[in-house]
């Protein structure tokens, strides 16, 4: 994993975390307090990908609820409830552009 080196790449997750979990704001939740979510997409097991290539999730969305809740307790059944990890990151970007 590569850290995050540029005031820059700080701001843009700042930035999503401030709009809260994305999957929330689907859900009609409104903005609920955020954690940033690294994407697995494309990545060999325990690896994560390039700092920005992630999404703002809140800690039950992101590793706290149970299975299907939250992402890492069983990312197939969450993608199919709330959406893949691909298109929460073309709507988190979106957002922000």
């Amino acid at each position: 994993m590569t850290a995050i080196t540029t005031n820059a790449e700080r701001r843009w997750i700042g930035r999503a975390i401030g709009r809260g979990c994305i999957v929330c704001r689907r859900l009609g939740y409104g903005e609920t307090p955020a954690e940033w979510h690294h994407l697995r997409f494309g990545m060999g097991a325990g690896q994560r990908n390039w700092p920005l290539i992630g999404v703002a999730l809140c800690p039950a969305h992101h590793r706290q609820g149970g299975h299907a809740v939250a992402y890492h307790a069983g990312p197939d059944a969450w993608q199919k409830l709330y959406g893949t990890e691909l298109e929460l990151l073309n709507q988190t970007i979106e957002e922000l552009a």
